[in-house]
């Protein structure tokens, strides 16, 4: 069974992937109902922390019920890094994830994110120096490489191992790739088979069905999968993959009412926790899985993304309900 310092995962453990306004306290609650063993934060900017901006400060949010969880962070100063390792080790996760994966434009314009991809150097010096910084275990999120003709990321691993990290998860794609094209895989699986690795290797990327994460399993031999994308209005992923993983067969998919009672409860929940303005504006996102499929939906879908008066939304929730209730989901 693999592990993250003492924290004890089952096999194969499912991943919640840290996903900048969509990660958030209402979305996890949501996901490790529905299964995922692992959660992970939006990330976090580590000169926000220090400067105690208010959208980096919530995000430090975390709740007893969704641990294991870990609180994710960005940067490239090491002091400024420094410092945010000291704020999140005082909010006491079970784990401090570095995020050296983004490849969103204003993170990686100042090095940071998948930006220090391109100076390996500066990558294993602040990640030793985070280590030694806090008891917590620390982890890794990145990519397999600057571009293609700059994946190193057997090394990469291989020297973040000996500074002590205690997990890495790797995306199997290049910041340059961004999101384009599929995700490759034998990358990671060359760093689980590395015979000087010894910590979880988790494979991102492309998990968007329950027989990719078997093949992620079975054929590229990987200690878990960390699920992004696939998850996004759709929380249920989690429980299908592990039904799946004990049967071979496919769970049959939520029902209307099933999808509109969580539609309901994460747009609630949101309110809560941010307020109306944000927690209608940020729930939007979530819509389009949430009722994927259904013929004519556009009309319920439009308010739902335009309104902002969660009135409104929670009105068409109602209406689709009552319009859709015997809609039967491929």
């Amino acid at each position: 069974m693999p592990r993250i310092g003492s924290i004890e995962l089952p096999e194969f453990p499912l991943l919640l992937a840290p996903m900048e306004d969509v990660s958030d306290p209402p979305f996890r609650t949501l996901c490790k109902e529905q299964g995922a063993d692992v959660m992970y934060t939006e990330f976090i900017s580590s000169e926000g922390l220090i400067r105690d901006a208010a959208k980096s400060v919530i995000k430090l949010d975390i709740y007893e019920k969704e641990r294991p969880v870990g609180i994710q962070i960005f940067g490239a100063e090491l002091d400024s890094m420094l410092q945010a390792i000291d704020i999140v080790t005082e909010t006491n996760p079970d784990i401090i994830d570095i995020n050296f994966g983004c490849p969103v434009k204003k993170v990686v314009c100042k090095n940071a994110g998948a930006g220090i991809l391109r100076d390996i150097p500066l990558m294993v010096k602040l990640t030793e120096a985070m280590v030694k910084r806090t008891h917590l275990p620390v982890t890794v999120k990145t990519r397999l490489g600057w571009d293609s003709d700059s994946i190193k990321i057997v090394e990469v691993a291989e020297r973040l191992q000996d500074v002590g990290i205690q997990a890495i998860s790797i995306h199997g794609r290049t910041r340059v790739q961004m999101y384009k094209g599929e995700a490759d895989w034998k990358p990671i699986a060359e760093v689980k088979n590395n015979p000087r690795m010894h910590i979880p290797v988790f494979g991102n990327g492309d998990v968007n069905s329950p027989e990719a994460a078997m093949r992620m399993r079975d054929d590229y031999g990987l200690d878990g999968a960390m699920i992004g994308r696939a998850a996004i209005g759709y929380p249920w992923f989690f429980k299908e993959v592990k039904h799946f993983f004990k049967t071979g067969e496919h769970l049959p998919p939520p029902t209307m009412e099933q999808r509109v009672t969580a539609a309901r409860r994460h747009l609630q929940m949101s309110i809560d926790w941010k307020g109306e303005t944000l927690g209608v504006l940020e729930t939007r996102r979530h819509y389009s899985n949430y009722f994927k499929g259904i013929p004519n939906f556009k009309p319920y879908r439009m308010k739902m993304v335009t309104s902002d008066d969660a009135a409104d939304v929670f009105e068409a929730f109602d209406q689709a309900m009552e319009a859709f209730s015997d809609h039967v989901f491929a």
